[in-house]
């Protein structure tokens, strides 16, 4: 089991109670919006690492297009896998081995945290 996997079974196990059927819409939400937080985060560094050595890659709408293309590609990847099997599988593998749970809000923190320090390193903020 991975990290990102142990995240969301963590989201998702706090939402099951009270929301019960949206709380894997959630959980592939949060998981969703974590990934493309660090592919953006990993897109812009090394954007700018290419502009300090005076490489030319790609334009800038070409890069964001691409990274909309991959993060429809990342929602849609995480919906089809935490919809099956997979979920179930690692709600067992959860059971049988205590996990540490996460603070809700700290789990929250992290996409936006990822997000704040890309937009930093855009000198946007």
């Amino acid at each position: 089991m991975t990290v990102l996997d142990q995240l969301a079974l963590n989201v998702f196990n706090h939402y099951k109670p009270i929301f019960n059927r949206r709380a894997n819409t959630i959980a592939v939400f949060y998981l969703s919006l974590l990934e493309c937080s660090i592919l953006l985060l990993l897109g812009v560094f090394f954007s700018e690492f290419f502009n300090q050595m005076k490489v030319e890659t790609m334009s800038s709408s070409n890069a964001w297009t691409l990274f909309v293309i991959a993060s429809a590609f990342i929602y849609f990847k995480n919906w089809m896998s935490f919809t099956g099997k997979k979920r179930l599988l690692l709600n067992t593998k959860s059971n049988k081995k205590k996990y540490t749970s996460y603070s809700v809000w700290v789990l929250w923190l992290i996409p936006f945290a990822f997000i704040a320090i890309s937009m930093m390193l855009l000198n946007k903020f």
